[in-house]
């Protein structure tokens, strides 16, 4: 047990002369009631402040609180700061409390797993509470666990300021988070930096501090008041019908060079039906409904979808065998997924196009500026895509009426001439639908 010397004043040659003992022993200062100096018996000297909370009192709990290492604190400097704890304390605070209780705090790691959890849900809009599809969240989450994890993981979640995240996005735009390497897995994971993975993260981070808010774990969301780019740049590309063209002959070649048919009918599919990059991948027989020319997906990224499907599209996927023992249109090569092989050849095909930086989502957009620049309404294009709004709702409902197929055929011939190199129209960008005031 720790004893204890007469009281006097510390000083550095009162501190320097006390030596280490069989048993660790204190000096308390007689200047500053409360003050301290524990020395170990190794010889380590640290300055330490006592008192009495809850305003103090006989019956009040005693506590003891570390100041800081002499050596790395002057006496004079301790002296100081012991001056300030022990102030608050008269003021009521309970400074040893306090720092116990912000040792136990949650970090930004620990944050990251609740809201795994818990929180991966719509935090806004008319799907608010609904739960994130696992993909979305798959997606989110290595986000969070590449970015957040290594820049702000050991954070307090208290602790992070609106800089703090001024300086992670920064940090993630000039790629420190950045790696190629294997996970625990052997998979390859490749994490890329950016402007645009910043804008990404900085909203999954918003909506775990969004979701700390509502658990009351944190009283503010940094990332609300943080002076960082949060949106997405607005442009919307597509390709020219000539693109469409160099697209298609790519394909082509590549077809005569043995890559995968698999890939080559999914890209086309991606154009054909403008539909989203795993709708296609991962179509299953079940949502291919030949005799009323439709995909329907009981649970797209919008929920239910009801796609008119044109007669290019169609000729397309009855030109496909079904493989037995497997849903997929597209099943993969080994075990019971669907084929994911289109990340090889789709690099391959817009570098032979002469397209770089065309995604599959590229395509999507090009049905829909095909759509309008054919004199389409807005919301038959919308029917074409799945946009979930009302009036898109009312028209896919009602595809048995005929006119979002006889819309899908004029557009998919379009389409489909230009990926087999016929000249047609030229598509124009679609008009960005003014807000209601």
């Amino acid at each position: 047990m720790a004893g204890e010397t007469s009281k006097i004043r510390l000083s550095k040659r009162t501190v320097d002369a006390a030596e280490a003992r069989a048993d660790r022993y204190e000096i308390w200062d007689s200047d500053l009631p409360g003050f301290g100096l524990r020395i170990e018996k190794s010889g380590r000297k640290t300055f330490l402040i006592r008192y009495r909370a809850d305003g103090g009192g006989r019956k009040a709990t005693r506590r003891n609180m570390v100041v800081g290492q002499y050596g790395t604190l002057t006496p004079d400097e301790a002296r100081q700061k012991a001056r300030k704890l022990l102030g608050s304390v008269a003021n009521g605070d309970d400074p040893a409390a306090g720092r116990t209780a912000k040792r136990r705090e949650m970090t930004i790691a620990e944050l990251l797993t609740e809201y795994e959890k818990r929180g991966c849900v719509i935090q806004r809009g008319k799907r608010q509470g609904t739960a994130m599809k696992p993909l979305t969240k798959r997606y989110t989450m290595a986000r969070l666990s590449h970015h957040v994890l290594p820049l702000l993981g050991k954070r307090r979640v208290s602790d992070v300021r609106p800089s703090d995240i001024v300086r992670f996005v920064a940090d993630v735009t000039d790629g420190k988070t950045a790696c190629d390497e294997k996970n625990d897995k052997g998979v390859r994971v490749i994490v890329r930096g950016g402007d645009g993975a910043a804008r990404k993260v900085v909203r999954d981070l918003s909506a775990v501090f969004t979701f700390a808010q509502r658990s009351e774990i944190v009283a503010e969301n940094p990332c609300e008041h943080a002076a960082v780019n949060k949106t997405d740049n607005q442009r919307k590309e597509f390709l020219t019908l000539d693109q469409v063209r160099e697209l298609g002959k790519a394909l082509v070649a590549l077809e005569a060079k043995g890559s995968n048919p698999k890939a080559l009918n999914i890209a086309r599919l991606w154009a054909l039906t403008g539909c989203r990059r795993n709708e296609v991948a991962a179509l299953k027989w079940a949502e291919v409904d030949f005799d009323r020319a439709a995909l329907i997906f009981g649970d797209s990224k919008t929920g239910f979808s009801m796609r008119p499907l044109n007669s290019a599209a169609m000729a397309l996927l009855a030109s496909i065998g079904k493989t037995d023992g497997s849903d997929y249109v597209f099943p993969a090569e080994r075990g019971e997924g669907f084929y994911q092989g289109t990340k090889r050849v789709w690099p391959a095909a817009i570098k032979l196009a002469k397209l770089p930086g065309v995604t599959p989502h590229t395509l999507r957009h090009t049905l829909g500026s095909t759509s309008v620049s054919s004199g389409e309404s807005l919301e038959m294009t919308g029917a074409l895509l799945g946009h979930a709004n009302m009036r898109s709702t009312q028209v896919y409902a009602h595809l048995q009426a005929d006119p979002s197929l006889r819309v899908a055929n004029r557009i998919g011939r379009t389409i489909d001439a230009a990926l087999k190199g016929v000249a047609g129209a030229e598509i124009v960008p679609m008009p960005r639908r003014k807000r209601s005031p």
